[in-house]
């Protein structure tokens, strides 16, 4: 504890070493007085200033929490800098903020139409749509619309655009299932999913036969030039798209499956055959679609013909006579063949002319060209229509005469229960066959030969 003393003045120091002492001024004494004894002169002790007063601490009176956290004086809002003033920057800045709202909005509306690109459609049930060539994608969205494939076209066209596949939109006729979805529709067009269509042609045929077959069709386009060779084309089911498949389109089809075809069946063929080339198959082909329309007995007439070339005899079969006569009318208008007309000089009259005729009288199919390159192990000459629709076949002339002498008993029980046939018609088979046509093929003449079959030559 630090002891304090009272100085001379009676005010109060430390203990502390005395301060020095200020110096007094000594009053100066009369000359003629007598000086008294000096003593020496006091020192002043030092006086220390008296201690400062602690700095008063101003309290805050006591706030509420909230008021604790509120400032007591809203600062003042700073200055915008000279760069923000600039016109060049604010008009960057109002630039910048345009596109951003508008990136948004373009998004959001991308979501929104996405959802509706792959919503589930409105149709009911499954409906058919035919979009003609040269639509516009505008065009063909404002059509599915119309129909009721879309709710709305413009989201269509928009969605097809957006994935680049506007440009592959195809016309063509298509079917749409019930509930589907923009998307679903246009993969069904991009990807040309049509509505198949299909034509047939009956094997044996005449060209003349399939042209107007593909005439009367109304859903195939375009006009046929010519009638194509006979024999060239391959009659069978061919499958095409409205709209986009013309009638010489399934020609070219035709031409293309026969060449085919014919060039495998030709390599499959068998040695020794009285064959030089492979029109010469088709034309034998041809005879044998004529002349039966069992699959089963091909091969075996096919033989009956082989053998008869290689011995050359005759072909004597009716259906080229006809042919000769009226070309491929023949087939299509269902001709007859008369007495007559056995002894006409045509060029395919079989009966005169030896060897094969000049050319195909009706394309023929797959199964009778096999039958030609392959027909059967045998040494029949002959062969007859045996009143089913089938044959009877002979290696000789006497057993032959007799299985014509069968059919015609047969015949003349027929021709007493039915009705008369015209009189210019003769009906006796022919040596070598003529039939009448099976159920389900084109109609062709009704057989005629000499009432004896001819010899072997």
């Amino acid at each position: 504890m630090t002891s304090e003393t009272i100085d001379s003045e009676g005010r109060p120091h430390d203990g502390g070493a005395p301060p020095a002492a200020a110096a007094q001024p000594v009053p100066s004494a009369p000359a003629a007085a007598t000086a008294p004894e000096p003593h020496p002169p006091e020192v002043a002790e030092p006086v220390s200033p008296p201690p400062a007063a602690p700095a008063e601490v101003k309290r805050s009176s006591p706030k509420s929490p909230r008021a604790a956290i509120e400032p007591s004086e809203v600062p003042p809002p700073p200055g915008r800098s000279k760069t923000a003033k600039n016109p060049t920057i604010v008009f960057l800045n109002g630039i910048f903020t345009l596109l951003t709202v508008l990136a948004l909005g373009i998004g959001g509306l991308v979501v929104i139409g996405k959802q509706r690109f792959d919503a589930v459609g409105p149709l009911s049930a499954p409906v058919v749509v035919v979009i003609p060539p040269n639509a516009s994608p505008g065009g063909i969205a404002d059509l599915l619309e119309k129909n009721g494939v879309v709710s709305d076209s413009l989201t269509f066209s928009l969605g097809t655009r957006l994935l680049k596949e506007a440009d592959r939109l195809k016309a063509g006729e298509y079917e749409f299932p019930p509930a589907a979805s923009m998307r679903e529709a246009m993969e069904i067009i991009v990807e040309g999913r049509t509505v198949p269509h299909r034509i047939t042609f009956p094997e044996g045929w005449s060209s003349e036969q399939i042209v107007r077959r593909l005439e009367e069709d109304k859903v195939l386009t375009g006009k046929i030039a010519a009638i194509p060779e006979e024999g060239a084309l391959l009659p069978d089911t061919y499958s095409y798209a409205r709209g986009t498949t013309t009638r010489e389109q399934i020609l070219d089809q035709m031409r293309k499956a026969q060449d085919k075809r014919l060039t495998e069946v030709w390599a499959r063929r068998i040695d020794g055959l009285p064959l030089g080339n492979p029109r010469d198959l088709v034309i034998l082909a041809s005879i044998v679609e004529k002349e039966t329309g069992k699959a089963d007995e091909r091969p075996r007439v096919a033989a009956v013909f082989i053998n008869r070339l290689k011995r050359g005899m005759r072909l004597e079969t009716d259906p080229t006579v006809l042919y000769g006569l009226y070309g491929g009318k023949a087939w299509l208008e269902g001709r007859t063949l008369m007495r007559a007309d056995l002894a006409s000089p045509n060029p395919y009259n079989t009966y005169k002319i030896p060897g094969l005729p000049p050319g195909p009288i009706c394309n023929p199919g797959r199964a009778a060209m096999e039958a030609v390159a392959n027909p059967s192990r045998t040494d029949e000459l002959f062969f007859v229509a045996d009143g089913t629709g089938g044959h009877v076949f002979a290696t000789t002339l006497e057993e032959h005469n007799r299985n014509v002498q069968r059919w015609r008993t047969i015949e003349q029980g027929r021709r007493a229960t039915d009705a008369p046939a015209p009189p210019a018609a003769v009906t006796p088979p022919p040596a070598t066959g003529g039939t009448r046509p099976a159920a389900g093929r084109p109609a062709t003449a009704a057989p005629v030969v000499p009432p004896i079959a001819p010899k072997i030559n």
